[in-house]
Parts: C-alpha cells; sequence; structure tokens
C-alpha cells in the first residue's frame, strides 16, 4: 500500500471526520493498494494526552564520545571527520561532540568503554 495524500483537518476531503471527530483529529490518509485494486482512508486522531517530561540527555552536547568505526567503514570515518571527529591511534576510536552527531546515525556507534577505561 502506498500513501498518495495526507491532509490536514479542515483541507479538502476532511471536512465531514473534521465534524465527526473535532479536535482530535490529527490528520486523514488517502492510501492505494495497487495489487487489490483498493483505495483506503485512514484517520488519525488523539485519543489520550498527558504531561510528559522527556527523559534527561545521556551526555551534554560538548562532551566529546568514542564511536567504534571499522577499518573499512570509509563512509562513516568521512561522516565522523566532516563534524570534526578526530581519530585516536593508542585507543583505535574516533572522539567527535555529541551534539555533532546527536540524532544520526553515528550515535549509534558510541561505545561506553575504551582501551584506557576498560
Amino acid at each position: 500500500m502506498t500513501t498518495r495524500v495526507k491532509l490536514k483537518p479542515g483541507q479538502k476531503g476532511t471536512k465531514k471526520l473534521l465534524a465527526q471527530y473535532g479536535d482530535a483529529l490529527v490528520c486523514v490518509r488517502y492510501r492505494y493498494d495497487v495489487e487489490r485494486r483498493k483505495q483506503s482512508k485512514t484517520v488519525e486522531i488523539t485519543v489520550s494526552e498527558c504531561d510528559w517530561t522527556p527523559p534527561p540527555a545521556k551526555y551534554p552536547d560538548s562532551a566529546l564520545v568514542p564511536l567504534r568505526i571499522g577499518f573499512e567503514e570509509k563512509h562513516l570515518q568521512e561522516q565522523a571527520k566532516a563534524v570534526g571527529g578526530r581519530w585516536d591511534r593508542e585507543q583505535q576510536v574516533w572522539f567527535v561532540r555529541y551534539g555533532c552527531i546527536a540524532g544520526t546515525k553515528l550515535e549509534k556507534l558510541i561505545i561506553l568503554k575504551t582501551l584506557k577505561n576498560a
């Protein structure tokens, strides 16, 4: 199934659903299944809402974090260099500021122990 159209409340194609669900309506999607030759209309609604406090960050943005990047992973090494990362030959890891890699693929490569603090 592919989604071709995603409409916000109030746009053409959502008026009846907006009247039915009111402020709970988040969006309306029109999805198409080529194999079955079917069109589906889906509705996203808010069913509950409560206060939430995000968890604290693991590292401050300015903290240097060690990354384990393999020798053959040249593309990842280039990404680390591009954000100011440095290779530490002794520990065999890259050091990069956390704020530069937060939310990227590189963030998943952070290691907890290096050779010096193992």
